[in-house]
């Protein structure tokens, strides 16, 4: 039970991740990824790039809802939340 836990979380992080280097990717309008990172820090959207990042997240969710991996899926969606909260958070301040 723990084991499927930590990896639905090890799971939502490497998709949010992943999901977070496409939206830049493809946002970026083909410069280097630091460089966008960097410019969405300065321009106040990279919250938002990180929420985008997190899209994946709902794809992996259904997987193991799909599969009956309950215990991976809520792991996703701990990690989903910590996101929101982060980003809510990062937008605060």
């Amino acid at each position: 039970m723990k084991k499927d836990l930590f990896i639905g979380i090890f799971v939502g992080l490497v998709s949010n991740a992943i999901g977070l280097f496409l939206a830049a990717t493809l946002l970026g309008q083909g410069d280097d990824f630091t460089k966008v990172i960097k410019a969405a820090a300065n321009e106040g959207f990279l919250g938002k790039l990180i929420s985008l990042g997190a899209i994946l997240n709902l794809i992996a969710f259904f997987i193991f809802i799909k599969k009956k991996q309950d215990y991976r899926a809520r792991g996703v969606l701990l990690i989903t939340v910590f996101i929101a909260v982060f980003t809510f958070v990062f937008k605060l301040f």
